[in-house]
Protein backbone atom coordinates (compact mmCIF):
# COMPACT_ATOMS: atom_id res chain seq x y z
CA UNK A 1 0.00 0.00 0.00
CA UNK A 2 1.67 3.70 -0.14
CA UNK A 3 0.40 6.64 2.11
CA UNK A 4 -3.01 7.80 2.04
CA UNK A 5 -3.90 11.35 1.63
CA UNK A 6 -6.56 10.48 3.89
CA UNK A 7 -6.75 8.12 6.22
CA UNK A 8 -9.21 5.31 5.46
CA UNK A 9 -11.90 4.03 7.95
CA UNK A 10 -11.17 0.29 9.16
CA UNK A 11 -14.34 -0.60 6.54
CA UNK A 12 -12.89 1.35 3.23
CA UNK A 13 -9.54 -0.16 4.29
CA UNK A 14 -10.73 -3.86 4.33
CA UNK A 15 -12.79 -2.67 1.12
CA UNK A 16 -9.71 -1.94 -0.70
CA UNK A 17 -7.90 -4.64 0.40
CA UNK A 18 -10.46 -7.39 -0.70
CA UNK A 19 -10.72 -5.57 -4.09
CA UNK A 20 -7.99 -3.06 -5.64
CA UNK A 21 -6.35 -5.97 -7.57
CA UNK A 22 -9.38 -7.61 -8.94
CA UNK A 23 -10.42 -7.21 -12.79
CA UNK A 24 -13.81 -6.12 -11.91
CA UNK A 25 -15.72 -5.71 -8.51
CA UNK A 26 -18.73 -3.84 -6.99
CA UNK A 27 -18.57 -1.76 -3.98
CA UNK A 28 -22.14 -2.34 -2.15
CA UNK A 29 -21.70 0.91 0.49
CA UNK A 30 -24.32 2.64 1.88
CA UNK A 31 -24.67 6.45 0.64
CA UNK A 32 -22.13 8.01 3.25
CA UNK A 33 -19.67 5.17 4.23
CA UNK A 34 -17.58 6.51 1.73
CA UNK A 35 -17.47 4.23 -1.33
CA UNK A 36 -15.61 7.17 -3.87
CA UNK A 37 -12.47 7.46 -1.77
CA UNK A 38 -12.23 3.10 -1.97
CA UNK A 39 -12.49 3.60 -5.29
CA UNK A 40 -9.87 6.45 -5.68
CA UNK A 41 -7.70 4.52 -3.27
CA UNK A 42 -7.85 1.77 -5.66
CA UNK A 43 -6.60 3.99 -8.42
CA UNK A 44 -3.68 5.17 -6.90
CA UNK A 45 -2.64 1.85 -5.39
CA UNK A 46 -3.07 -0.09 -9.31
CA UNK A 47 -1.33 3.48 -10.22
CA UNK A 48 1.25 3.02 -8.12
CA UNK A 49 1.80 -0.63 -8.99
CA UNK A 50 2.41 0.43 -12.72
CA UNK A 51 -0.82 -1.65 -13.57
CA UNK A 52 -2.52 1.50 -14.90
CA UNK A 53 -2.08 4.93 -16.40
CA UNK A 54 -5.82 6.11 -17.25
CA UNK A 55 -8.92 6.41 -15.48
CA UNK A 56 -12.91 6.98 -16.57
CA UNK A 57 -14.98 7.85 -14.13
CA UNK A 58 -18.67 7.61 -15.20
CA UNK A 59 -21.61 9.49 -12.68
CA UNK A 60 -24.66 10.70 -12.78
CA UNK A 61 -25.09 14.57 -13.50
CA UNK A 62 -25.77 16.21 -10.00
CA UNK A 63 -22.65 13.85 -8.66
CA UNK A 64 -19.62 14.06 -11.54
CA UNK A 65 -18.54 17.16 -11.14
CA UNK A 66 -18.02 16.55 -7.54
CA UNK A 67 -15.73 14.18 -8.59
CA UNK A 68 -13.60 16.52 -10.06
CA UNK A 69 -13.95 19.68 -7.60
CA UNK A 70 -13.86 17.53 -4.29
CA UNK A 71 -13.68 13.78 -4.00
CA UNK A 72 -10.31 13.64 -6.04
CA UNK A 73 -8.06 16.51 -4.70
CA UNK A 74 -9.13 15.47 -1.49
CA UNK A 75 -8.36 11.70 -1.79
CA UNK A 76 -5.53 11.25 -4.33
CA UNK A 77 -2.51 11.59 -3.34
CA UNK A 78 -0.53 14.96 -4.61
CA UNK A 79 2.37 13.11 -5.99
CA UNK A 80 0.11 11.29 -8.40
CA UNK A 81 0.77 13.69 -11.56
CA UNK A 82 -2.42 14.26 -13.08
CA UNK A 83 -3.96 15.14 -16.03
CA UNK A 84 -8.38 14.84 -15.84
CA UNK A 85 -10.84 16.24 -17.85
CA UNK A 86 -14.85 16.69 -17.60
CA UNK A 87 -16.89 16.13 -20.03
CA UNK A 88 -18.83 19.32 -21.35
CA UNK A 89 -22.00 18.45 -23.92
CA UNK A 90 -21.36 21.79 -25.69
CA UNK A 91 -19.12 21.45 -28.63
CA UNK A 92 -16.05 24.36 -28.32
CA UNK A 93 -12.73 24.48 -29.58
CA UNK A 94 -11.30 24.76 -26.11
CA UNK A 95 -12.79 21.20 -25.17
CA UNK A 96 -11.78 20.05 -28.32
CA UNK A 97 -8.24 20.75 -27.95
CA UNK A 98 -8.14 19.58 -23.83
CA UNK A 99 -9.74 15.91 -25.19
CA UNK A 100 -6.94 15.79 -27.92
CA UNK A 101 -4.47 16.23 -24.98
CA UNK A 102 -6.01 14.11 -22.47
CA UNK A 103 -6.53 10.97 -25.39
CA UNK A 104 -3.56 10.71 -27.53
CA UNK A 105 -1.01 12.86 -25.91
CA UNK A 106 1.69 11.20 -24.07
CA UNK A 107 1.86 12.04 -20.33
CA UNK A 108 4.04 10.58 -17.54
CA UNK A 109 1.24 10.10 -14.74
CA UNK A 110 -2.44 9.83 -14.60
CA UNK A 111 -4.70 10.56 -16.77
CA UNK A 112 -8.57 11.07 -15.68
CA UNK A 113 -11.49 11.67 -17.77
CA UNK A 114 -15.29 12.47 -15.88
CA UNK A 115 -18.14 11.92 -17.46
CA UNK A 116 -21.75 12.01 -16.44
CA UNK A 117 -24.08 8.88 -17.55
CA UNK A 118 -25.97 11.15 -19.83
CA UNK A 119 -23.80 11.73 -22.04
CA UNK A 120 -24.01 8.01 -23.20
CA UNK A 121 -26.92 8.59 -24.55
CA UNK A 122 -24.90 10.88 -27.35
CA UNK A 123 -23.33 9.20 -30.40
CA UNK A 124 -20.58 12.24 -28.89
CA UNK A 125 -20.21 11.56 -25.72
CA UNK A 126 -19.78 7.91 -26.19
CA UNK A 127 -17.42 8.63 -29.09
CA UNK A 128 -15.27 10.81 -26.27
CA UNK A 129 -15.16 7.87 -23.73
CA UNK A 130 -14.33 4.85 -26.29
CA UNK A 131 -11.36 7.50 -27.47
CA UNK A 132 -9.66 7.68 -24.24
CA UNK A 133 -9.97 4.13 -23.53
CA UNK A 134 -8.83 2.79 -26.57
CA UNK A 135 -6.09 5.28 -26.71
CA UNK A 136 -5.26 4.57 -23.02
CA UNK A 137 -5.85 0.95 -22.66
CA UNK A 138 -3.73 0.50 -19.26
CA UNK A 139 -7.12 1.77 -17.55
CA UNK A 140 -9.87 1.23 -15.48
CA UNK A 141 -13.79 2.28 -16.04
CA UNK A 142 -15.71 3.53 -12.67
CA UNK A 143 -19.49 3.97 -12.74
CA UNK A 144 -20.88 5.83 -9.67
CA UNK A 145 -24.43 5.30 -8.99
CA UNK A 146 -24.84 2.22 -11.45
CA UNK A 147 -28.27 1.95 -10.66
CA UNK A 148 -28.42 4.73 -13.88
CA UNK A 149 -27.86 1.39 -15.49
CA UNK A 150 -30.15 -0.84 -14.59
CA UNK A 151 -32.16 -0.94 -17.63
CA UNK A 152 -30.51 -2.86 -19.80
CA UNK A 153 -32.33 -1.97 -23.03
CA UNK A 154 -31.44 1.86 -22.82
CA UNK A 155 -29.15 3.29 -25.02
CA UNK A 156 -26.98 4.64 -22.03
CA UNK A 157 -26.58 1.08 -20.98
CA UNK A 158 -25.58 -0.36 -24.23
CA UNK A 159 -23.06 2.15 -24.99
CA UNK A 160 -21.72 1.99 -20.85
CA UNK A 161 -21.49 -2.09 -22.02
CA UNK A 162 -19.65 -1.51 -25.38
CA UNK A 163 -17.17 1.27 -23.55
CA UNK A 164 -16.60 -1.66 -20.63
CA UNK A 165 -15.25 -4.19 -23.25
CA UNK A 166 -12.40 -1.88 -23.78
CA UNK A 167 -11.48 -1.66 -20.14
CA UNK A 168 -8.76 -3.58 -17.92
CA UNK A 169 -10.31 -2.98 -14.86
CA UNK A 170 -13.90 -2.64 -14.24
CA UNK A 171 -15.93 -0.94 -10.71
CA UNK A 172 -19.44 -0.59 -10.09
CA UNK A 173 -20.23 2.07 -7.03
CA UNK A 174 -23.88 1.88 -5.55
CA UNK A 175 -25.24 1.64 -1.88
CA UNK A 176 -28.44 -0.39 -3.18
CA UNK A 177 -27.81 -2.14 -6.15
CA UNK A 178 -31.93 -3.49 -5.94
CA UNK A 179 -34.39 -1.06 -6.26
CA UNK A 180 -36.99 -2.29 -7.01
CA UNK A 181 -36.05 -6.31 -7.78
CA UNK A 182 -33.25 -8.63 -7.92
CA UNK A 183 -33.43 -8.38 -11.73
CA UNK A 184 -31.85 -4.39 -11.68
CA UNK A 185 -28.81 -6.59 -10.90
CA UNK A 186 -28.64 -7.70 -14.41
CA UNK A 187 -26.95 -5.35 -16.23
CA UNK A 188 -24.78 -3.86 -13.42
CA UNK A 189 -23.14 -7.01 -13.28
CA UNK A 190 -22.85 -7.37 -16.85
CA UNK A 191 -20.81 -4.42 -17.28
CA UNK A 192 -18.20 -5.98 -14.84
CA UNK A 193 -17.89 -9.57 -16.90
CA UNK A 194 -20.53 -11.88 -17.90
CA UNK A 195 -18.57 -14.13 -15.46
CA UNK A 196 -19.63 -12.14 -12.82
CA UNK A 197 -23.13 -13.87 -12.87
CA UNK A 198 -22.45 -16.30 -15.09
CA UNK A 199 -25.26 -15.39 -17.17
CA UNK A 200 -24.96 -14.45 -20.82
CA UNK A 201 -28.45 -13.83 -21.43
CA UNK A 202 -31.00 -11.58 -19.48
CA UNK A 203 -33.85 -14.33 -19.99
CA UNK A 204 -31.80 -16.96 -18.66
CA UNK A 205 -30.93 -14.80 -15.33
CA UNK A 206 -34.70 -14.20 -15.39
CA UNK A 207 -35.74 -17.53 -15.75
CA UNK A 208 -33.10 -18.67 -12.70
CA UNK A 209 -34.59 -15.99 -10.06
CA UNK A 210 -37.63 -15.57 -11.14
CA UNK A 211 -41.38 -16.85 -11.25
CA UNK A 212 -43.03 -15.53 -14.37
CA UNK A 213 -46.88 -15.71 -15.50
CA UNK A 214 -48.30 -15.09 -18.70
CA UNK A 215 -50.66 -13.20 -18.59
CA UNK A 216 -53.52 -11.78 -21.11
CA UNK A 217 -55.39 -8.51 -21.92
CA UNK A 218 -57.32 -7.99 -24.57
CA UNK A 219 -55.50 -9.37 -27.44
CA UNK A 220 -52.43 -8.46 -25.55
CA UNK A 221 -49.67 -11.40 -24.15
CA UNK A 222 -46.48 -10.50 -21.82
CA UNK A 223 -45.22 -12.20 -19.12
CA UNK A 224 -45.22 -10.90 -15.57
CA UNK A 225 -42.59 -11.49 -12.84
CA UNK A 226 -44.73 -12.70 -9.56
CA UNK A 227 -41.88 -14.00 -6.83
CA UNK A 228 -38.51 -14.68 -6.82
CA UNK A 229 -36.59 -17.93 -6.31
CA UNK A 230 -33.16 -19.17 -5.76
CA UNK A 231 -31.87 -16.04 -4.07
CA UNK A 232 -29.86 -17.36 -1.17
CA UNK A 233 -27.89 -18.56 -4.76
CA UNK A 234 -27.70 -14.94 -5.92
CA UNK A 235 -26.39 -13.34 -2.63
CA UNK A 236 -23.95 -16.37 -2.49
CA UNK A 237 -22.69 -15.05 -6.15
CA UNK A 238 -22.61 -11.45 -5.78
CA UNK A 239 -20.47 -12.06 -2.64
CA UNK A 240 -18.01 -13.46 -4.87
CA UNK A 241 -17.16 -9.93 -6.60
CA UNK A 242 -18.19 -7.54 -4.25
CA UNK A 243 -17.95 -5.61 -1.02
CA UNK A 244 -21.27 -4.71 0.77
CA UNK A 245 -21.14 -2.00 4.11
CA UNK A 246 -24.48 -0.39 5.71
CA UNK A 247 -23.78 3.05 8.00
CA UNK A 248 -24.24 0.90 10.89
CA UNK A 249 -21.58 -1.70 10.71
CA UNK A 250 -19.37 0.96 10.70
CA UNK A 251 -18.61 1.71 14.08
CA UNK A 252 -15.75 4.25 13.26
CA UNK A 253 -17.58 6.21 11.32
CA UNK A 254 -18.44 10.27 12.49
CA UNK A 255 -21.71 11.32 13.92
CA UNK A 256 -22.65 12.79 11.04
CA UNK A 257 -21.33 12.92 7.22
CA UNK A 258 -22.89 15.92 4.65
CA UNK A 259 -22.82 15.14 1.60
CA UNK A 260 -23.88 17.36 -1.94
CA UNK A 261 -26.16 16.77 -5.02
CA UNK A 262 -25.70 19.65 -7.51
CA UNK A 263 -28.79 20.37 -9.56
CA UNK A 264 -28.47 22.17 -12.97
CA UNK A 265 -30.80 24.75 -13.75
CA UNK A 266 -33.05 24.25 -16.92
CA UNK A 267 -32.60 26.85 -18.94
CA UNK A 268 -35.96 28.40 -18.06
CA UNK A 269 -34.71 28.22 -14.57
CA UNK A 270 -32.20 30.15 -15.62
CA UNK A 271 -33.55 32.70 -17.81
CA UNK A 272 -35.89 33.97 -14.61
CA UNK A 273 -33.19 33.60 -12.29
CA UNK A 274 -30.97 35.88 -13.96
CA UNK A 275 -33.76 38.38 -14.20
CA UNK A 276 -34.94 38.50 -10.47
CA UNK A 277 -30.82 38.65 -10.00
CA UNK A 278 -30.83 41.81 -12.22
CA UNK A 279 -33.66 43.44 -10.50
CA UNK A 280 -31.96 42.45 -7.28
CA UNK A 281 -29.01 44.02 -7.87
CA UNK A 282 -30.90 47.53 -9.76
CA UNK A 283 -32.26 47.18 -6.02
CA UNK A 284 -29.46 47.23 -4.18
CA UNK A 285 -27.46 50.03 -5.91
CA UNK A 286 -30.68 52.49 -5.59
CA UNK A 287 -31.66 51.51 -1.89
CA UNK A 288 -34.52 49.71 -2.34
CA UNK A 289 -33.11 46.61 -0.17
CA UNK A 290 -32.31 48.77 2.92
CA UNK A 291 -33.16 46.44 5.12
CA UNK A 292 -31.81 43.06 6.48
CA UNK A 293 -35.74 41.62 6.06
CA UNK A 294 -35.79 42.91 2.24
CA UNK A 295 -32.30 41.10 1.27
CA UNK A 296 -33.51 38.33 3.04
CA UNK A 297 -36.65 38.32 0.97
CA UNK A 298 -35.02 38.23 -2.26
CA UNK A 299 -32.38 35.29 -1.46
CA UNK A 300 -35.60 33.94 -0.65
CA UNK A 301 -37.18 34.34 -4.26
CA UNK A 302 -33.76 33.57 -6.21
CA UNK A 303 -33.99 30.14 -3.93
CA UNK A 304 -37.59 29.29 -4.98
CA UNK A 305 -36.63 29.84 -8.41
CA UNK A 306 -33.91 26.67 -8.12
CA UNK A 307 -36.59 25.07 -6.93
CA UNK A 308 -38.83 25.11 -9.71
CA UNK A 309 -41.50 27.51 -9.33
CA UNK A 310 -42.04 31.84 -8.50
CA UNK A 311 -44.39 33.57 -7.53
CA UNK A 312 -44.44 37.25 -8.05
CA UNK A 313 -45.90 39.56 -5.42
CA UNK A 314 -50.05 39.07 -5.09
CA UNK A 315 -50.41 36.75 -7.87
CA UNK A 316 -50.24 32.70 -8.78
CA UNK A 317 -47.11 30.61 -8.22
CA UNK A 318 -46.00 29.54 -11.62
CA UNK A 319 -44.45 26.29 -12.22
CA UNK A 320 -40.72 26.31 -13.70
CA UNK A 321 -39.60 23.18 -15.30
CA UNK A 322 -36.85 21.48 -12.82
CA UNK A 323 -34.57 18.97 -11.98
CA UNK A 324 -35.12 18.99 -8.41
CA UNK A 325 -37.20 16.23 -8.22
CA UNK A 326 -35.66 14.01 -10.56
CA UNK A 327 -32.57 14.42 -7.89
CA UNK A 328 -34.29 13.53 -5.29
CA UNK A 329 -35.40 10.73 -6.15
CA UNK A 330 -32.37 9.25 -7.12
CA UNK A 331 -30.66 10.03 -3.73
CA UNK A 332 -33.55 7.78 -2.42
CA UNK A 333 -33.36 5.08 -4.46
CA UNK A 334 -29.17 5.33 -2.75
CA UNK A 335 -30.75 5.54 0.71
CA UNK A 336 -31.29 2.37 3.16
CA UNK A 337 -34.62 2.73 5.42
CA UNK A 338 -36.39 5.77 6.52
CA UNK A 339 -35.50 9.45 5.10
CA UNK A 340 -36.45 12.64 6.43
CA UNK A 341 -36.92 15.56 3.87
CA UNK A 342 -37.21 18.95 4.35
CA UNK A 343 -38.36 21.29 2.08
CA UNK A 344 -38.58 25.06 2.85
CA UNK A 345 -42.19 25.84 1.45
CA UNK A 346 -45.61 24.36 1.05
CA UNK A 347 -45.62 24.40 -2.62
CA UNK A 348 -42.77 21.84 -2.92
CA UNK A 349 -44.02 19.97 0.59
CA UNK A 350 -47.54 18.99 -1.92
CA UNK A 351 -45.08 18.18 -4.94
CA UNK A 352 -42.57 15.86 -3.10
CA UNK A 353 -45.40 13.58 -0.89
CA UNK A 354 -47.08 13.28 -4.31
CA UNK A 355 -44.15 12.45 -6.15
CA UNK A 356 -43.14 9.71 -3.92
CA UNK A 357 -46.69 8.35 -2.90
CA UNK A 358 -47.02 7.86 -6.36
CA UNK A 359 -43.78 5.92 -6.70
CA UNK A 360 -44.12 3.72 -2.64
CA UNK A 361 -48.06 4.44 -2.25
CA UNK A 362 -49.73 7.00 0.53
CA UNK A 363 -48.92 4.47 3.42
CA UNK A 364 -45.25 5.44 2.84
CA UNK A 365 -45.70 9.24 2.87
CA UNK A 366 -46.44 11.22 5.51
CA UNK A 367 -46.38 15.55 5.77
CA UNK A 368 -45.32 17.46 8.55
CA UNK A 369 -45.94 21.16 8.22
CA UNK A 370 -48.72 23.93 9.05
CA UNK A 371 -51.92 22.60 7.78
CA UNK A 372 -51.22 18.91 9.23
CA UNK A 373 -54.18 18.68 11.62
CA UNK A 374 -52.74 19.06 15.33
CA UNK A 375 -54.75 15.30 16.39
CA UNK A 376 -52.80 13.51 13.22
CA UNK A 377 -48.79 15.30 14.05
CA UNK A 378 -48.13 12.92 17.19
CA UNK A 379 -49.72 9.85 15.35
CA UNK A 380 -46.76 10.96 12.36
CA UNK A 381 -44.11 10.85 14.19
CA UNK A 382 -44.70 7.31 16.34
CA UNK A 383 -44.90 5.69 13.01
CA UNK A 384 -42.18 7.27 11.38
CA UNK A 385 -40.49 5.67 14.33
CA UNK A 386 -42.21 2.22 14.39
CA UNK A 387 -39.42 0.51 12.53
CA UNK A 388 -42.44 -1.94 11.36
CA UNK A 389 -44.90 0.56 9.93
CA UNK A 390 -44.36 1.16 6.54
CA UNK A 391 -44.08 5.04 6.82
CA UNK A 392 -40.74 5.89 5.39
CA UNK A 393 -40.81 9.79 4.27
CA UNK A 394 -41.25 11.62 6.91
CA UNK A 395 -41.50 15.07 4.25
CA UNK A 396 -41.50 18.40 6.64
CA UNK A 397 -41.12 22.14 6.86
CA UNK A 398 -38.55 22.90 8.99
CA UNK A 399 -40.09 25.88 10.83
CA UNK A 400 -43.10 23.17 12.00
CA UNK A 401 -41.14 20.12 12.34
CA UNK A 402 -37.96 20.89 12.82
CA UNK A 403 -38.02 21.69 16.62
CA UNK A 404 -38.77 19.13 19.35
CA UNK A 405 -39.29 15.89 17.58
CA UNK A 406 -37.71 12.87 17.89
CA UNK A 407 -37.10 11.39 14.67
CA UNK A 408 -33.82 8.82 15.14
CA UNK A 409 -35.83 5.88 12.58
CA UNK A 410 -34.04 7.92 9.90
CA UNK A 411 -30.00 8.01 9.34
CA UNK A 412 -30.48 9.80 6.15
CA UNK A 413 -31.97 13.41 5.58
CA UNK A 414 -32.36 15.58 2.63
CA UNK A 415 -32.57 18.85 2.21
CA UNK A 416 -34.74 19.47 -0.63
CA UNK A 417 -34.32 23.56 0.07
CA UNK A 418 -32.57 25.31 2.88
CA UNK A 419 -33.69 28.41 4.87
CA UNK A 420 -31.59 31.02 6.12
CA UNK A 421 -31.80 31.06 9.55
CA UNK A 422 -28.93 29.01 10.99
CA UNK A 423 -31.52 28.50 14.14
CA UNK A 424 -33.61 26.01 12.25
CA UNK A 425 -30.95 24.09 10.35
CA UNK A 426 -29.38 22.95 13.26
CA UNK A 427 -32.77 21.94 14.64
CA UNK A 428 -33.67 20.30 12.07
CA UNK A 429 -30.25 18.24 11.74
CA UNK A 430 -30.87 17.44 15.38
CA UNK A 431 -34.20 15.63 14.86
CA UNK A 432 -32.36 12.39 13.73
CA UNK A 433 -28.96 12.97 15.45
CA UNK A 434 -29.88 12.82 19.11
CA UNK A 435 -30.27 10.17 21.92
CA UNK A 436 -31.46 7.11 20.75
CA UNK A 437 -29.57 7.29 17.49
CA UNK A 438 -27.44 4.61 17.03
CA UNK A 439 -26.42 5.22 13.85
CA UNK A 440 -24.39 8.14 11.67
CA UNK A 441 -26.56 10.46 10.11
CA UNK A 442 -25.95 11.25 6.32
CA UNK A 443 -26.96 14.59 5.34
CA UNK A 444 -27.58 15.68 1.75
CA UNK A 445 -28.24 19.24 0.58
CA UNK A 446 -29.90 19.49 -3.31
CA UNK A 447 -28.32 22.52 -4.47
CA UNK A 448 -28.33 24.69 -7.75
CA UNK A 449 -24.28 25.24 -8.29
CA UNK A 450 -23.60 29.29 -8.95
CA UNK A 451 -26.57 30.48 -7.24
CA UNK A 452 -27.27 31.82 -3.76
CA UNK A 453 -28.58 28.55 -3.46
CA UNK A 454 -24.99 27.37 -3.02
CA UNK A 455 -23.92 30.69 -0.57
CA UNK A 456 -26.77 30.06 1.53
CA UNK A 457 -25.23 26.63 2.27
CA UNK A 458 -22.03 28.23 2.59
CA UNK A 459 -22.81 30.33 5.12
CA UNK A 460 -24.93 27.98 6.92
CA UNK A 461 -22.04 25.58 7.12
CA UNK A 462 -19.77 28.31 8.41
CA UNK A 463 -22.40 28.91 11.32
CA UNK A 464 -22.78 32.50 10.02
CA UNK A 465 -26.51 33.64 11.52
CA UNK A 466 -27.75 35.76 7.90
CA UNK A 467 -30.67 36.67 9.74
CA UNK A 468 -28.61 38.71 12.03
CA UNK A 469 -27.55 41.24 9.85
CA UNK A 470 -27.90 43.43 7.06
CA UNK A 471 -26.11 41.78 4.42
CA UNK A 472 -26.59 44.03 1.30
CA UNK A 473 -22.62 43.94 0.48
CA UNK A 474 -22.39 40.13 1.04
CA UNK A 475 -25.44 39.75 -1.13
CA UNK A 476 -23.94 41.75 -4.12
CA UNK A 477 -20.86 39.61 -4.02
CA UNK A 478 -23.29 36.31 -4.46
CA UNK A 479 -25.12 37.60 -7.28
CA UNK A 480 -22.07 38.93 -8.80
Amino acid sequence: MFDFKTKPYQHQLTALEESWSANFFALFMEMGTGKSKVALDTIATLYKEQRLNAALIVAPKGVYSNWVEGEIPTHLPDDIPILMSQWRPVQSKSFAEEMKILVSDPFDGLKIFVVNVEAFSTPRGTKAAAAFLSKNPENIMIVDESTTIKNRKALRTKNIMKCGDLTKYRRILTGSPITKSPMDLFSQAQFLSPQALNFKSYYSFQNRYANIVRRTMGARQFQEIVSYKRLDELNEKLERFSYRVLKDECLDLPGKIYLKRNVELTDEQARVYKQMKKLALAQLDTGELATTQSVLTQIMRLQQICCGFFQPDDSEIEELPSKRMDALLDVIEEAQGKVIIWASWTHDIRKITKALEDRFGSDAVAAYFGETKQDERQDIVNRFQDKDDPLRFFVGQPRTGGFGLTLTAANTVIYYSNQYDLEIRLQSEDRAHRIGQRNAVTYVDLIAPKTVDEQVIKALKQKMVLSGAVLNEEVRKWLT
